[in-house]
Protein backbone atom coordinates (compact mmCIF):
# COMPACT_ATOMS: atom_id res chain seq x y z
CA UNK A 1 0.00 0.00 0.00
CA UNK A 2 1.32 3.42 -0.95
CA UNK A 3 1.62 5.93 1.85
CA UNK A 4 0.75 9.59 1.43
CA UNK A 5 3.23 12.20 2.54
CA UNK A 6 1.06 13.09 5.51
CA UNK A 7 0.13 9.54 6.46
CA UNK A 8 1.52 8.06 9.65
CA UNK A 9 4.83 6.33 8.93
CA UNK A 10 4.88 2.56 8.52
CA UNK A 11 7.54 2.19 11.24
CA UNK A 12 5.13 2.87 14.10
CA UNK A 13 6.81 6.08 15.23
CA UNK A 14 3.56 8.03 14.97
CA UNK A 15 5.27 10.67 12.81
CA UNK A 16 4.17 11.74 9.36
CA UNK A 17 5.71 9.66 6.59
CA UNK A 18 7.34 12.70 4.96
CA UNK A 19 9.21 13.51 8.17
CA UNK A 20 10.13 9.94 9.03
CA UNK A 21 10.92 7.28 6.40
CA UNK A 22 9.92 8.80 3.06
CA UNK A 23 13.44 9.91 2.08
CA UNK A 24 14.75 6.63 3.53
CA UNK A 25 12.44 4.61 1.28
CA UNK A 26 13.46 6.58 -1.80
CA UNK A 27 17.09 5.83 -1.08
CA UNK A 28 16.32 2.12 -0.75
CA UNK A 29 14.45 2.14 -4.06
CA UNK A 30 17.57 3.50 -5.72
CA UNK A 31 19.69 0.67 -4.29
CA UNK A 32 17.09 -1.81 -5.53
CA UNK A 33 17.25 -0.31 -9.03
CA UNK A 34 21.02 -0.79 -8.92
CA UNK A 35 20.55 -4.49 -8.21
CA UNK A 36 21.19 -4.60 -4.48
CA UNK A 37 19.15 -6.61 -2.01
CA UNK A 38 17.28 -4.27 0.31
CA UNK A 39 15.87 -4.97 3.78
CA UNK A 40 12.19 -5.59 4.36
CA UNK A 41 10.39 -3.26 6.73
CA UNK A 42 10.12 -5.93 9.42
CA UNK A 43 13.93 -5.92 9.70
CA UNK A 44 13.85 -2.33 10.93
CA UNK A 45 13.16 -1.42 14.57
CA UNK A 46 11.63 1.85 15.68
CA UNK A 47 12.90 3.97 18.58
CA UNK A 48 10.51 2.48 21.14
CA UNK A 49 11.39 -1.08 20.19
CA UNK A 50 15.11 -0.30 20.29
CA UNK A 51 14.90 1.01 23.85
CA UNK A 52 12.97 -2.08 24.99
CA UNK A 53 15.47 -4.40 23.32
CA UNK A 54 18.35 -2.54 24.96
CA UNK A 55 16.79 -3.29 28.36
CA UNK A 56 16.89 -6.99 27.50
CA UNK A 57 20.48 -6.66 26.26
CA UNK A 58 21.60 -5.09 29.54
CA UNK A 59 20.32 -8.10 31.46
CA UNK A 60 21.95 -10.44 28.95
CA UNK A 61 25.30 -8.74 29.49
CA UNK A 62 24.87 -8.92 33.26
CA UNK A 63 24.27 -12.67 32.99
CA UNK A 64 27.57 -13.15 31.15
CA UNK A 65 29.30 -10.99 33.76
CA UNK A 66 27.85 -13.23 36.47
CA UNK A 67 29.16 -16.34 34.72
CA UNK A 68 32.59 -14.72 34.49
CA UNK A 69 32.66 -14.25 38.28
CA UNK A 70 32.18 -17.94 38.96
CA UNK A 71 33.45 -20.04 36.07
CA UNK A 72 36.45 -22.21 37.00
CA UNK A 73 38.04 -25.63 36.75
CA UNK A 74 36.06 -28.31 38.57
CA UNK A 75 32.72 -26.71 37.75
CA UNK A 76 30.20 -28.65 35.70
CA UNK A 77 28.46 -27.07 32.75
CA UNK A 78 25.19 -27.85 34.57
CA UNK A 79 26.34 -25.46 37.32
CA UNK A 80 26.80 -22.78 34.64
CA UNK A 81 23.24 -23.48 33.51
CA UNK A 82 22.02 -22.98 37.08
CA UNK A 83 23.85 -19.65 37.39
CA UNK A 84 22.40 -18.41 34.11
CA UNK A 85 18.88 -19.58 34.86
CA UNK A 86 18.71 -18.28 38.42
CA UNK A 87 20.31 -14.90 37.65
CA UNK A 88 18.08 -14.35 34.62
CA UNK A 89 14.90 -15.15 36.51
CA UNK A 90 16.00 -13.05 39.51
CA UNK A 91 16.18 -10.08 37.14
CA UNK A 92 12.64 -10.58 35.93
CA UNK A 93 13.65 -12.14 32.61
CA UNK A 94 13.35 -15.51 30.86
CA UNK A 95 16.21 -17.63 29.43
CA UNK A 96 15.36 -17.69 25.72
CA UNK A 97 16.95 -21.07 24.90
CA UNK A 98 14.87 -23.03 27.43
CA UNK A 99 12.29 -24.97 25.43
CA UNK A 100 13.20 -23.26 22.15
CA UNK A 101 12.55 -25.91 19.46
CA UNK A 102 12.84 -28.45 22.29
CA UNK A 103 16.22 -27.28 23.62
CA UNK A 104 16.39 -28.61 27.21
CA UNK A 105 18.51 -26.00 29.03
CA UNK A 106 18.78 -22.26 29.70
CA UNK A 107 22.16 -21.70 28.04
CA UNK A 108 24.55 -23.26 25.51
CA UNK A 109 27.97 -24.34 26.81
CA UNK A 110 30.37 -25.47 24.07
CA UNK A 111 33.72 -26.87 25.20
CA UNK A 112 36.91 -27.29 23.13
CA UNK A 113 35.94 -29.05 19.86
CA UNK A 114 32.25 -28.27 20.30
CA UNK A 115 31.36 -25.50 17.85
CA UNK A 116 27.98 -24.48 19.27
CA UNK A 117 24.80 -25.65 21.02
CA UNK A 118 26.62 -27.65 23.68
CA UNK A 119 24.05 -28.82 26.23
CA UNK A 120 24.94 -28.29 29.91
CA UNK A 121 25.43 -31.51 31.84
CA UNK A 122 26.46 -32.73 35.27
CA UNK A 123 28.81 -35.10 33.40
CA UNK A 124 30.86 -32.31 31.76
CA UNK A 125 33.41 -31.00 34.25
CA UNK A 126 35.62 -28.09 33.24
CA UNK A 127 39.31 -28.80 33.57
CA UNK A 128 42.51 -26.81 33.41
CA UNK A 129 43.29 -25.92 29.79
CA UNK A 130 39.71 -26.01 28.48
CA UNK A 131 38.17 -23.25 26.40
CA UNK A 132 34.41 -22.81 26.56
CA UNK A 133 31.83 -20.67 24.82
CA UNK A 134 28.87 -19.63 26.96
CA UNK A 135 26.00 -18.43 24.78
CA UNK A 136 23.33 -16.48 26.67
CA UNK A 137 19.99 -15.34 25.26
CA UNK A 138 17.36 -13.41 27.21
CA UNK A 139 13.70 -12.45 26.92
CA UNK A 140 12.71 -9.37 28.91
CA UNK A 141 9.18 -7.99 28.64
CA UNK A 142 8.86 -9.89 25.37
CA UNK A 143 12.06 -8.53 23.78
CA UNK A 144 15.06 -10.69 22.87
CA UNK A 145 18.82 -10.33 23.24
CA UNK A 146 21.71 -12.68 22.49
CA UNK A 147 25.50 -12.73 23.04
CA UNK A 148 28.30 -15.14 23.88
CA UNK A 149 31.81 -15.07 25.27
CA UNK A 150 34.77 -17.40 25.39
CA UNK A 151 36.27 -18.31 28.76
CA UNK A 152 39.71 -19.88 29.20
CA UNK A 153 39.97 -22.23 32.15
CA UNK A 154 43.23 -22.18 34.13
CA UNK A 155 46.44 -22.55 32.12
CA UNK A 156 45.48 -22.71 28.46
CA UNK A 157 47.85 -23.62 25.61
CA UNK A 158 49.24 -20.85 23.43
CA UNK A 159 47.45 -22.38 20.45
CA UNK A 160 44.10 -22.20 22.23
CA UNK A 161 44.76 -18.63 23.42
CA UNK A 162 45.56 -17.53 19.90
CA UNK A 163 42.39 -19.08 18.48
CA UNK A 164 40.24 -17.38 21.12
CA UNK A 165 41.96 -14.03 20.55
CA UNK A 166 41.84 -14.13 16.75
CA UNK A 167 38.16 -15.09 16.83
CA UNK A 168 37.38 -12.12 19.07
CA UNK A 169 39.44 -9.79 16.88
CA UNK A 170 37.63 -10.98 13.76
CA UNK A 171 34.29 -10.14 15.35
CA UNK A 172 35.49 -6.72 16.48
CA UNK A 173 36.96 -5.96 13.08
CA UNK A 174 33.69 -6.93 11.40
CA UNK A 175 31.73 -4.74 13.80
CA UNK A 176 33.97 -1.80 12.91
CA UNK A 177 32.83 -2.17 9.28
CA UNK A 178 29.11 -1.98 10.07
CA UNK A 179 27.55 1.24 8.86
CA UNK A 180 24.40 2.21 6.98
CA UNK A 181 24.02 1.99 3.21
CA UNK A 182 26.65 -0.71 2.62
CA UNK A 183 26.03 -4.41 1.88
CA UNK A 184 26.09 -6.81 4.82
CA UNK A 185 28.60 -8.95 2.92
CA UNK A 186 31.38 -6.76 4.31
CA UNK A 187 30.90 -8.56 7.65
CA UNK A 188 31.61 -12.03 6.30
CA UNK A 189 34.38 -10.87 3.95
CA UNK A 190 36.18 -9.13 6.82
CA UNK A 191 35.97 -12.13 9.14
CA UNK A 192 37.01 -14.62 6.49
CA UNK A 193 40.02 -12.60 5.34
CA UNK A 194 41.25 -12.02 8.89
CA UNK A 195 41.00 -15.60 10.18
CA UNK A 196 42.39 -17.10 6.98
CA UNK A 197 45.53 -15.01 7.49
CA UNK A 198 46.00 -16.87 10.75
CA UNK A 199 45.42 -20.29 9.21
CA UNK A 200 41.91 -20.82 10.60
CA UNK A 201 38.60 -21.59 8.90
CA UNK A 202 35.09 -20.16 9.22
CA UNK A 203 32.16 -22.44 10.04
CA UNK A 204 29.62 -22.14 7.22
CA UNK A 205 26.54 -23.94 8.50
CA UNK A 206 25.80 -21.33 11.18
CA UNK A 207 25.74 -17.54 11.18
CA UNK A 208 24.36 -14.45 12.83
CA UNK A 209 20.74 -13.38 12.65
CA UNK A 210 18.31 -10.56 13.15
CA UNK A 211 17.00 -10.31 16.69
CA UNK A 212 14.87 -8.22 19.02
CA UNK A 213 11.21 -8.98 18.49
CA UNK A 214 11.90 -12.70 18.01
CA UNK A 215 14.83 -14.97 18.88
CA UNK A 216 15.85 -15.48 15.26
CA UNK A 217 14.80 -13.01 12.59
CA UNK A 218 15.95 -12.09 9.12
CA UNK A 219 18.51 -11.34 7.85
CA UNK A 220 20.91 -14.26 8.09
CA UNK A 221 24.43 -12.91 8.73
CA UNK A 222 27.14 -14.79 6.83
CA UNK A 223 30.62 -14.92 8.35
CA UNK A 224 32.28 -15.59 5.01
CA UNK A 225 31.77 -14.40 1.44
CA UNK A 226 32.20 -11.23 -0.59
CA UNK A 227 31.80 -7.67 0.60
CA UNK A 228 29.46 -6.57 -2.19
CA UNK A 229 26.92 -9.32 -1.39
CA UNK A 230 23.97 -9.37 0.95
CA UNK A 231 21.26 -7.02 2.10
CA UNK A 232 21.98 -3.30 2.41
CA UNK A 233 22.38 -2.33 6.07
CA UNK A 234 20.21 0.59 7.19
CA UNK A 235 19.56 2.46 10.46
CA UNK A 236 17.29 0.49 12.76
CA UNK A 237 18.49 -2.94 11.68
CA UNK A 238 19.58 -5.15 14.56
CA UNK A 239 21.46 -8.44 14.28
CA UNK A 240 24.15 -10.62 15.82
CA UNK A 241 27.69 -11.08 14.59
CA UNK A 242 28.94 -14.39 15.98
CA UNK A 243 31.81 -15.98 14.05
CA UNK A 244 32.57 -19.62 14.81
CA UNK A 245 36.20 -20.19 13.92
CA UNK A 246 37.93 -23.57 13.72
CA UNK A 247 41.55 -24.39 14.33
CA UNK A 248 41.39 -26.98 11.57
CA UNK A 249 38.88 -27.50 8.77
CA UNK A 250 35.37 -26.05 8.79
CA UNK A 251 33.58 -29.39 8.41
CA UNK A 252 31.37 -30.39 11.33
CA UNK A 253 28.92 -32.99 12.53
CA UNK A 254 25.90 -32.86 14.82
CA UNK A 255 25.61 -35.13 17.86
CA UNK A 256 23.04 -37.72 16.81
CA UNK A 257 22.13 -38.48 20.41
CA UNK A 258 20.90 -35.01 21.31
CA UNK A 259 20.34 -33.46 17.86
CA UNK A 260 21.90 -30.17 18.93
CA UNK A 261 25.61 -30.10 19.70
CA UNK A 262 27.93 -29.51 16.75
CA UNK A 263 31.56 -30.65 16.76
CA UNK A 264 34.54 -30.06 14.51
CA UNK A 265 34.87 -33.09 12.24
CA UNK A 266 38.63 -33.26 12.75
CA UNK A 267 38.43 -32.93 16.54
CA UNK A 268 40.37 -29.66 16.62
CA UNK A 269 39.40 -26.65 18.69
CA UNK A 270 36.66 -24.16 17.84
CA UNK A 271 35.95 -20.70 19.27
CA UNK A 272 33.07 -18.24 19.03
CA UNK A 273 32.32 -14.71 20.17
CA UNK A 274 28.97 -13.01 19.68
CA UNK A 275 27.68 -9.49 20.01
CA UNK A 276 24.39 -7.84 19.15
CA UNK A 277 24.61 -4.81 16.86
CA UNK A 278 22.31 -1.91 16.07
CA UNK A 279 22.90 -0.03 12.82
CA UNK A 280 22.75 3.71 13.50
CA UNK A 281 22.67 6.80 11.29
CA UNK A 282 26.46 7.04 11.16
CA UNK A 283 27.78 3.62 12.14
CA UNK A 284 26.66 1.08 14.71
CA UNK A 285 26.14 0.51 18.41
CA UNK A 286 27.17 -2.64 20.30
CA UNK A 287 24.32 -3.61 22.59
CA UNK A 288 25.80 -6.51 24.53
CA UNK A 289 29.31 -5.53 25.65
Amino acid sequence: MLLGRNSKCWCGSGEKYKKCHMEFDEKLKQFAREGYEIPTRDMIKNAEQIEKIKESARINTAVLDEVEKHIKAGMTTEEINTIVHDFTVANGAIPAPLGFCGYPKSVCTSVNDQICHGIPSEDVVLKDGDIINVDVSTIYNGYYSDASRMYMIGEVSEEAKKLVQVTKESMELAISKVKPWVPMGVIGATIQEYVHKHGYTVVREFGGHGIGLEFHEDPFVFHYGYEDEGVIMVPGMMFTIEPMINQGGYDLYIDQNNGWTSYTKDGKLSAQWENMILVTEDGCEILTY
